[in-house]
């Protein structure tokens, strides 16, 4: 079973856009964006359920290992 957790490699605030775009396998610069149109429309909820979410998810304990680039060493 996969836990949602913050990013460490996919940071830019809190690392939360980039656990959820981790989580849901989808790239980080469209849970960013969705995230901030909300942010535009909601008058501060989701700016509040944004840093609650903070508080309540953790940190990952180690960052992703980056794909392998380049040929296989087999």
């Amino acid at each position: 079973m996969r836990k949602l957790f913050r990013s460490k490699t996919d940071s830019k605030i809190t690392g939360l856009c980039g656990g959820i775009a981790e989580y849901f396998n989808i790239d980080a610069t469209i849970v960013r964006l969705i995230v901030a149109i909300s942010a535009l429309f909601s008058f501060g909820t989701t700016v509040l359920v944004y840093f609650i979410a903070t508080l309540f998810i953790p940190k990952a304990a180690y960052p992703e290992q980056p794909p392998y680039m380049g040929h296989h060493p087999y």
